[in-house]
């Protein structure tokens, strides 16, 4: 007898259809659409906050977002899922500033004329210039496909077999990959970065005016009353229901596992566990703005083979609701956790300080350091062979989806959903006709 049949005899009038453990994007996605279909659902939630890594925070006012991501305009599958006019997405200036030999050079909008590149800068010889911005180009016009099917290696490997000058890949691929998948070593999935770097070139960089935050929000806004569960820590999972520590055990017709990769690997053992991209972000307070524009500023210079930081953004001029009027709120991302061998992210704060001054070439010194927050598992790495379909589907009644199961980012969380989504209602008999709509 199928799990689901047997579970429908089992369980208690109060337990759910389905339990979604986690609620992070993955899990309030899944659970946004399985109601949607009519099943009764409870999310699970071991905090406080829904969100995951983008939970709400704030402190004395600042509005704090946390890992460094943003949003592209590009990606596909938040435009299916959410209400991008009620985000209200603030795009940040056409792309990006990299510091780099004592000066800030502009490395101009990807969607110039011909969809390339303007490249000004120390970024090599007026040939591998116009190889880039050839190279950028033809990316943002190859279909995904495509660039799936290519060879696979690392990404400095193919960014170097592809003619790339060292100065090039160095002073701006780097840094910039760095900002957008957290490796500054280059060593993820040329297939991921192939197609990180063909959404940059086709989208804009962007966050909600009310910051990260408000994407979670929107989707549990529209769940039914008593979906949400805050403070309830899963212990244990299986096909026909889970196991807290507080409130003992809930059946179900079917469980989605939707926490991070290394939450999901300790409820499920055997799980694969990636290794983490460790991300650290500052955040320091300054009368007025620095630049006066939302630009992405890059950190170029790699002093001993490693930048000192990523990459650095005035969230106040990306969105005025980002802090109090009259403040000016700086977020700096470092990546790795080297850093830590100067006395911990705070014992280094000085040495961001003093970098930050020299990026924006402003007095930093009388800047308020407002906090920082370190994200040991910040971002899971994706290193070559890269599945960027990782099966959802552990049997019949069980499930797991997140960044983890497809890329590592927004883009990936919402489509390891999707596919987990499809699973389930599969499985649940829900007529094709549904299936073949939500998959689409």
């Amino acid at each position: 007898m199928p799990a689901h049949d047997f579970n429908r005899r089992t369980r208690r009038r109060t337990d759910p259809d389905v339990i979604v453990v986690g609620a992070g994007l993955a899990g309030l996605a899944t659970a946004r659409t399985l109601t949607g279909h009519g099943l009764t659902v409870q999310v699970l939630e071991a905090t406080e906050r829904l969100g995951g890594r983008l939970a709400a925070h704030e402190l004395d006012g600042f509005r704090l977002d946390h890992g460094g991501q943003l949003l592209n305009t590009d990606f596909p599958e938040p435009g299916r899922r959410l209400d991008l006019d009620r985000l209200e997405l603030r795009p940040l200036a056409p792309g990006v500033l990299v510091h780099s030999a004592g000066r800030r050079h502009r490395f101009g909008d990807p969607q110039g004329a011909a969809r390339t590149a303007s490249v000004r800068g120390p970024f090599g010889s007026p040939l591998d210039r116009a190889r880039l911005s050839s190279a950028l180009g033809r990316l943002a016009a190859t279909p995904a496909g495509r660039l799936l099917a290519r060879p696979e290696t690392t990404a400095a490997r193919a960014l170097a077999d592809r003619g790339h000058s060292p100065r090039t890949v160095d002073g701006l691929l780097r840094p910039l990959l760095g900002a957008l998948l957290s490796d500054p070593e280059l060593g993820t999935s040329s297939r991921v970065a192939d197609l990180v770097l063909r959404s940059y070139a086709r989208g804009r960089l962007c966050l909600p005016a009310a910051g990260l935050a408000a994407v979670p929000e929107q989707l549990a806004e529209s769940l039914p009353a008593g979906t949400l569960r805050l403070g309830v820590r899963v212990t244990s999972v299986s096909a026909d229901g889970v196991e807290t520590a507080a409130h003992g055990r809930i059946a179900a017709r079917a469980v989605v596992l939707a926490t991070d990769a290394r939450s999901a690997a300790d409820l499920l053992p055997g799980l694969r566990l990636p290794v983490f991209h460790p991300v650290t972000t500052y955040y320091h307070v300054a009368d007025r703005s620095p630049l006066g524009e939302p630009v992405l500023l890059l950190d170029g210079d790699r002093p001993g083979g490693r930048a000192v930081l990523s990459h650095s953004l005035v969230l106040s001029d990306v969105s005025e609701g980002y802090a109090p009027a009259g403040r000016a709120l700086i977020a700096t991302t470092v990546l790795g956790a080297r850093h830590f061998d100067h006395g911990g992210a705070g014992g280094y704060e000085p040495v961001v300080r003093r970098r930050l001054a020299e990026l924006y070439g402003a007095e930093a010194s009388g800047w308020e350091f407002l906090t920082v927050r370190h994200l040991p598992d910040a971002v899971p790495a994706m290193p070559p062979p890269h599945n960027l379909r990782r099966p959802v589907r552990v049997l019949a009644g069980l499930y797991v989806c997140g960044d983890h199961r497809d890329t590592s980012t927004v883009q990936g969380a919402l489509v390891s959903a999707r596919r987990a989504t499809h699973a389930v209602l599969r499985d649940l008999g829900i007529p094709a006709t549904a299936r073949a709509a939500e998959a689409a």
